[in-house]
């Protein structure tokens, strides 16, 4: 199955930083802890979906790129 994009460029970048935030906060910060593994699997769904640019939740609602 293949789905459209509904991520724009900008936003897939900040997908990609911010999930590298938080698995660094999550493993680093948090050594040991459970909600520091929690943190750092939400930071992983956040980087795949920046790198595939699609995410699920925005599908949910209807949001799409604008037709070029």
């Amino acid at each position: 199955m293949f789905y459209r994009k509904n991520l724009p460029g900008w936003e897939r970048a900040m997908r990609g930083v911010g999930g590298a935030a938080m698995v660094a906060c999550g493993l680093l910060g948090l050594p040991g802890m459970p909600i520091g593994y929690l943190a750092a699997g939400a930071g992983v769904v956040t980087i795949v979906t920046g790198f595939f640019g699609f995410c699920p939740m925005c599908a949910m609602v209807g949001r799409r790129l604008p037709s070029p």
